[in-house]
């Protein structure tokens, strides 16, 4: 990989967004750590980690940890190839317009639709996690007496909070998002280091299969990997905010790769340092989704220090709802604005005080909520919704880094323009990605009943919704074919130097 060496700016940013044909209308006032900060939050690992800990050990005991640095391998791949396209087309709903400038017009129209579905039901994932640390922090917060109610309660609060933040504008969400996030950074750092000081064993303890051991723990392990697999996504926020951060070509393909490298890096010794501090490993507390990492806080640090990690957790799921929600609302944002979304002419409008798309991030917090009603009256059906909205987000990519090896292999990438490029390994990384994304699409669809559940509407649920989404995306589309077209007209896909030339 090469990153060359960037040219003198000649014309401002906004002046590179004109080159585009689109009129500024947000206002830039994100630096490069609040760019890396939307990456990360996005991720959040203490957030995921904490969330779906459980979920990967129950399946591939500790050895399971050896899933995370290869899923990070992968998706890093990934990371490259985005961080080529961020530094050329530094536009809002960068998947949408990635995609519908390498693979066509209802190419690109798909992967923008099927990138919404997911970050919404991402968006609702991501708060009903306060149900996993709000009530340990104290037990108050256990408002209902039951539990899956009280996750909608707690799940309904933290998206009005977002909703509203993301409401007053791009300045507030973005410092609000730096604060949080230097938060988790600290608390990850700190809580590695203070579980680390309780070890309990050694760092071997990633080579014990634990109870899931056995001939067929290849296939547990496989399973197990959808935990790093559900994490390690989102970091593509930092080119979701192109046009908000300042000069962008050079800030977001940096912070879309350091975004993802901090949390590999930082996921990796929380994993290590919960299996060596952790009071057991056979026992199953760790396995159990009431229990799990939480458990291990606050048996093993103590009351008093556990909840305090907890609090910082709780913050981690507050900015990662936001993070989510904020990407969200710009991909509803540059979709609308090129009038293929129905409802484009209100769902495109920005406020001209705050700058903020408002409508897309009140419409965006009323469907998570409804959502997560269906909690409710279902828990598995929104657990296993959670999982499915991944798998869109893994198309999503593939959508992006398939036409782009396309026209890789064409010999019509460019080279040489001065900004971030892979230089000769672009066709080898992209092929990796390629592969990769595929082989996580295969895995993340897989009809499993010990993820999903028993009953069939379950087990095949990722192809049921995937159908669905289509289905529901071929009427919209329909509704809007003549706008679809006649904005694909205006999409030039020359590259941005090309472009400002």
């Amino acid at each position: 990989m090469t990153a060359l060496a960037d040219p003198p700016p000649t014309v401002s940013d906004d002046s590179d967004l004109a080159g585009f044909g689109y009129r500024p209308q947000l206002h830039r006032s994100i630096g490069s750590f609040g760019s890396f900060a939307a990456g990360f939050s996005f991720v959040s690992i203490l957030t995921t980690v904490f969330q779906l800990f459980a979920f990967g050990f129950s399946f591939g005991g500790p050895a399971f940890f050896w899933t995370w640095p290869i899923v990070f391998a992968g998706q890093l791949m990934v990371a490259l190839c985005f961080s080529e396209l961020a530094a050329r087309y530094p536009i809002s709903g960068c998947i949408y317009q990635w995609a519908t400038r390498f693979g066509g017009t209802l190419w690109g129209w798909t992967a923008g639709w099927l990138m919404l579905v997911g970050q919404v039901v991402t968006v609702a994932a991501a708060a009903i996690a306060m149900q996993i640390v709000l009530p340990a922090i104290w037990s108050g917060f256990e408002v209902l007496e039951s539990p899956t109610a009280n996750a909608v309660l707690l799940g309904s609060c933290v998206l009005a909070i977002t909703t509203l933040i993301n409401a007053v504008g791009i300045r507030a969400m973005s410092v609000i998002n730096s604060i949080g996030v230097t938060c988790e950074l600290v608390g990850v750092v700190l809580l590695c280091v203070a579980l680390f000081s309780k070890a309990e064993r050694g760092p071997g303890i990633v080579l014990d299969t634990g109870i899931a051991g056995g001939s067929g723990y290849f296939w547990a392990f496989v399973v197990s990997g959808l935990m790093a697999a559900y994490v390690m996504v989102g970091f593509d926020s930092a080119g979701e905010l192109s046009e908000e951060t300042r000069d962008p070509r050079r800030t977001a393909p940096r912070t879309i790769i350091r975004a993802l490298v901090v949390s590999g890096i930082g996921g990796a010794l929380m994993l290590l340092a919960t299996l060596m501090a952790a009071p057991s490993v056979t026992d199953g507390s760790l396995g159990d989704p009431a229990q799990g990492l939480p458990s291990v806080l606050l048996s093993r640090l103590g009351d008093g220090l556990g909840r305090a990690f907890l609090v910082v957790v709780a913050i981690a799921v507050l900015v990662c709802t936001l993070a989510i929600q904020t990407a969200t609302t710009r991909m509803i944002f540059s979709m609308a604005r090129d009038r293929v979304l129905p409802f484009s002419g209100a769902l495109a409008k920005v406020n001209g005080r705050t700058g903020a798309p408002i409508l897309p991030a009140v419409v965006v917090g009323v469907l998570a909520v409804a959502l997560l009603v269906l909690n409710v009256h279902n828990g598995a059906l929104f657990l296993a919704l959670t999982s499915v909205c991944i798998m869109l987000l893994y198309i999503a990519y593939l959508m992006v880094t398939i036409p782009l090896l396309r026209r890789r292999l064409r010999g019509g990438w460019a080279r040489g323009d001065g900004l971030f490029s892979l230089g000769r390994w672009g066709v080898a990384v992209n092929v990796a990605a390629v592969v990769w994304g595929t082989a996580m699409a295969v895995n993340l669809a897989w009809p499993r009943a010990e993820v999903f559940g028993t009953e069939w509407y379950l087990r095949f649920l990722p192809e049921l919704m995937l159908a669905g989404a289509l289905l529901v995306g071929a009427l919209a589309y329909r509704v809007q074919k003549r706008q679809v077209r006649r904005a694909a007209a205006d999409l030039d896909p020359a590259p941005v130097s090309e472009v400002a030339a």
